[in-house]
């Protein structure tokens, strides 16, 4: 089982760790890695990873079965013996784009209070899917309410309840199209904003900023049709 560093530390760029096993693919399978794997809409990070003796582009990061993490090389090369130790460092001007995006998204999902169907993420932009008959015709109100919230410098935190808490509130989980994981007895939920201030409160296993002022700016990109209940709302950072 891979430690998730980003977990405690979204932050954090560089870390040792062992190596424990390789995959069938050519992953590189660590105790402990800060690289967070693709998953809930969020790219794999990429980065790189060094050793005694070598050093390989790391392309994306992968979940390899179970509890696993596997960092996948950009090109073809010997790997890290299983035992060695290495250094893991992330591209970090690109999982910060991320998080920045994830967490504009988590307030597009206040802004516009339907259920979601689907999401994606990328270092520039990112869209959510909302079920609803008809496309907002104000996408200049819309612009207006998710940087009003961004500047309001709301800070962004987790809290862990149990399968059994999650199953009692259904109403926290927004996403239709994916589920929360359930089954290892926790489930991480995302806030932004606390007491009277908080605004979103939703299961979420990505990386976010620590406060809402560090997204930047947005704007409400296209508005498009995606079937008869299902319109795409992108998003996208100004800087």
């Amino acid at each position: 089982m891979t430690e998730l560093l980003f977990r405690e530390d979204a932050y954090l760029r560089e870390a040792e760790a062992k190596v424990v096993a390789h995959t069938p693919e050519g992953g590189i399978v660590l105790d402990r890695t800060v690289f967070y794997p693709t998953g809930g809409g969020q790219p794999g990070d990429s980065g790189k990873l060094s050793w005694a003796g070598g050093a390989v582009s790391i392309a994306t990061t992968v979940k390899a079965g179970g509890e696993d993490v596997a960092l996948v090389p950009a090109e073809p090369v010997a790997l890290p013996a299983v035992g060695s130790t290495v250094m893991q460092e992330i591209d970090w001007e690109r999982r910060h784009r991320h998080m920045r995006v994830h967490t504009a998204l988590h307030l597009l999902s206040v802004v516009i209070p339907l259920p979601v169907t689907g999401g994606a993420i990328t270092a520039e932009k990112g869209r959510l899917d909302f079920a609803m008959q008809e496309a907002p015709d104000d996408r200049e109100a819309l612009d207006e309410a998710m940087n009003a919230l961004i500047e309001r410098d709301l800070v962004v935190w987790e809290h862990w309840i149990s399968d059994e808490d999650l199953a009692a509130n259904p109403g926290l989980v927004k996403t239709m199209s994916v589920k929360p994981p359930t089954g290892s007895g926790q489930v991480r939920l995302v806030g932004i904003g606390r007491g009277a201030n908080r605004v979103d409160l939703q299961p979420c296993g990505g990386t976010h900023v620590a406060r809402t002022s560090e997204i930047g700016r947005v704007r409400i990109g296209k508005i498009e049709n995606k079937g008869r209940q299902n319109r795409r709302v992108n998003l996208h950072l100004e800087t």
